[in-house]
């Protein structure tokens, strides 16, 4: 009975600091989201297949604190990837519906930006709650990109 209580409280404990190891982690800034765009495509045009891959796995330096790489096809609109664990459902899903907390339909906006010629940049402002317990909405930001390949990038950051 006391090993089985240790071992519960060695658990909670360790999901308690996982916790608050990631709240800490969050924060990602504008710079850093860019950056990461800008070595997404990179891995794109190396080998889209693999980047691909580490997109949806959260590797390769594709997912940090709160930035993550998410991808389009541009004649679809369909979601292909997305390094964050928690809208895994948004690959298959046609990113012109997307909407934030607020009821605003945001997904349109992203299209049209991943839509300029390869090497331009947009940015997309919506409501998002941060990762966490705290589900208040907040302003983020979405940096998109053509990659080429019939693909469009992004990665995103909370103001």
């Amino acid at each position: 009975m006391v090993r089985k209580l240790m071992v519960a409280a060695t658990s909670a404990a360790a999901l308690a600091l996982s916790s608050t190891a990631f709240a800490q982690q969050s924060g990602g800034t504008a710079e850093e989201a860019k950056e990461m765009l800008v070595k997404a495509v990179a891995a794109v045009k190396a080998d889209k297949v693999k980047a691909l891959e580490m997109f949806n796995a959260g590797t390769g330096g594709f997912l940090d604190r709160d930035l993550y790489v998410f991808c389009d096809d541009l004649k679809t609109g369909m979601g292909v990837a997305t390094g964050n664990p928690n809208t895994k459902q948004t690959n298959g899903q046609d990113i012109r519906t997307i909407k934030d907390v607020t009821g605003k339909v945001f997904g349109p906006e992203l299209f049209a930006g991943m839509q300029k010629p390869e090497g331009e940049f947009a940015e997309v402002v919506y409501k998002w709650p941060r990762p966490g317990a705290d589900k208040t909405p907040v302003d983020k930001v979405g940096i998109v990109t053509n990659v080429g390949s019939g693909l469009g990038c992004g990665v995103g950051y909370y103001k």
